[in-house]
């Protein structure tokens, strides 16, 4: 259960983890959101830009509190998938620690670990995005069953991309650029309804 600041403490408590910073998930995605989260981030807000055909932003998701800021971001899309019906994804960029991307990806801790720094030594890049005009490695790391999940670096950050259904990771080869909604706001993105994933990683 999480406990908000009081008069015994001024920190956000969780029983089981002790401090921890909230998350927060408006119940709707539109430019006014967007902007609000860009003034207001210290991590980069990754958009999909120009979206894939048939994709819109369904949502958006920070870590922080007013006293550090927002030190996590998530922005939710959804488009059709290859086999039919709907695919969906979260993109998260985060500081060390913080383990949202884990929390989307379903795996236990806060981040990906020496499994990710050996894969990276080891193998080649499962996938590759492109950064702000930069290709960018991504590697597979374990998820829960419904969903595949790649995590990698930018901007001295962690990069995640948590995807449902599990083979929509097909997506991430085609050409996906994301850009850092704090330095442009395209005028030209289009808004769905709400993902349930940011809410419930496990729908």
């Amino acid at each position: 259960m999480l406990r908000a600041p009081g008069m015994m403490s001024s920190d956000w408590r969780c029983d089981q983890h002790g401090v921890v910073l909230p998350l927060r998930i408006p119940g709707h995605a539109d430019s006014d959101v967007l902007k609000m989260l860009r003034q207001q981030a210290k991590v980069p807000m990754w958009v999909p830009w120009p979206l894939l055909p048939g994709w819109t932003i369904t949502g958006f998701g920070w870590v922080g509190d007013d006293r550090s800021g927002v030190r996590a971001t998530a922005i939710a899309c959804t488009g059709p998938a290859l086999s039919g019906g709907a695919a969906d994804v979260v993109l998260i960029a985060e500081e060390l620690g913080i383990g949202l991307g884990a929390h989307y990806a379903g795996v236990v801790g806060t981040d990906p670990g020496p499994a990710l720094a050996e894969a990276a030594r080891t193998t080649s890049a499962h996938a590759k995005v492109k950064v702000d005009g930069h290709p960018t490695p991504l590697w597979s790391v374990d998820s829960a069953d419904d969903r595949c999940a790649y995590v990698g670096e930018a901007s001295g950050l962690w990069l995640w991309a948590v995807l449902w259904p599990a083979e929509a990771g097909y997506l991430l080869a085609d050409n996906v650029e994301l850009m850092d909604g704090r330095e442009r706001l395209p005028g030209e993105l289009v808004y769905g309804a709400p993902s349930p994933y940011l809410i419930n990683p496990t729908q």
